[in-house]
């Protein structure tokens, strides 16, 4: 439980944008290791993976996910969404408070990659603040990057994240809304508390960050590449059928995902997708050119468009993308990657690091 602020102090529910500001603003370098590990099943990692469309046979088939050079089954790239809910959810409940839900967006996200999560992982998360930005005008918003380093149990890193979001803290909430979210929002009597399962030291600013890169494991080979060289382009269609399950497998109940009721009320256009899951998508495509998604060294994106999908319809998710370096030293390439909805961007940048072979 964090415990940075006087018990005197107003809760933070009570309190307005600016108060809220600068309260948050000074936990900026606040580090935490979240009490209990998350544990990589099997049924999750494919689980995830029809989520964000990938058939990949390392996600699914302990035969072939051998014959790729792994000891079982790994996750897709973007699975971190599956175990980095709870880290977030604990830093939202309890140390960067009042916040409601529905007023944060995610602007950008960066993955660095270490090692691929595989079945049996038992996953433990330092969590950070690492920047915090309030602007008054031309309307209020808090600003504030996150960070996650992700181990396994054998103290190895797994990846590093960090994530930047919005808050849109200044708007005046419509009753409408309120009751909205009261009729929707998933409701629980009491959630369990689970042990206290890791018991090393809590994270320290201090720590210096993971450096270790991914092998190759089955990527293609680098030689066969060259610098512009342009990716087959693929379409990925999502229904409100593909919002809802990904929002079960990744355990998020914010209602922009599932609800006109409460969109209509928040100002949206409509029902959004996930911008993670979105970015899994991204993650497919480019794992079926290179081979092995094993092989991703970074992922980033930035989100500048929602991807609205129709009560009655599909969404059409465009993706193109080209090889935009390629390094022979390292024999790393950098692929830049192009998401629309229909002539709409969805990812402002966009771009992930192979290692290839």
């Amino acid at each position: 439980m964090f415990s940075g602020s006087d018990s005197s102090e107003k809760p933070a529910s009570a309190l307005s944008a600016d108060e809220l500001a600068a309260r948050t603003a000074g936990l900026v370098g606040y580090h935490y290791t979240v009490d209990d590990y998350y544990q990589v099943g099997r049924e999750e990692v494919r689980k995830h993976a029809t989520a964000v469309q990938t058939a990949h046979p390392t996600h699914w088939n302990e035969d072939k996910a051998r014959e790729y050079g792994h000891d079982t089954l790994i996750a897709a790239p973007t699975f971190v969404s599956v175990f980095g809910i709870t880290a977030q959810r604990f830093l939202f409940e309890e140390v960067v408070m009042g916040y409601d839900l529905w007023q944060i967006m995610q602007t950008d996200q960066r993955l660095i990659y270490h090692q691929p999560m595989k079945v049996g992982d038992q996953l433990i998360c330092d969590v950070s603040l690492e920047s915090f930005r309030h602007l008054s005008s031309p309307e209020t918003l808090d600003m504030m990057v996150s960070k996650n380093v992700i181990w396994n149990q054998h103290d190895e890193p797994v990846m590093t994240t960090y994530t930047s979001l919005v808050a849109r803290t200044g708007v005046e909430v419509d009753p409408a809304l309120v009751d909205s979210l009261d009729h929707v929002m998933m409701k629980v009597d009491e959630f369990g508390k689970p042990a206290k399962t890791v018991n090393r030291p809590p994270a320290s600013k201090d720590q210096p960050d993971p450096t270790e890169s991914p092998k190759a494991y089955s990527a293609i080979n680098f030689d066969s590449l060259s610098v512009g060289q342009e990716l087959e382009p693929k379409t990925f269609l999502l229904t409100r059928g593909n919002l809802v399950n990904y929002a079960g497998v990744v355990g998020d109940p914010n209602p922009i995902h599932f609800s006109d009721e409460v969109v209509k009320a928040a100002g949206l256009d409509g029902v959004v997708a996930h911008g993670m899951q979105t970015m899994g998508l991204g993650a497919t495509y480019v794992s079926e050119f290179i081979g092995d998604p094993a092989a991703f060294c970074e992922y980033n994106v930035r989100f500048t468009a929602p991807v609205y999908v129709p009560a009655d319809g599909s969404a059409e998710v465009d993706f193109t993308a080209k090889i935009k370096s390629l390094d022979p030293e390292t024999r790393k390439g950098t692929i830049a990657l192009v998401a629309k909805q229909g002539e709409k961007k969805i990812f402002g940048r966009a771009t992930v690091v192979v290692q290839f072979n």
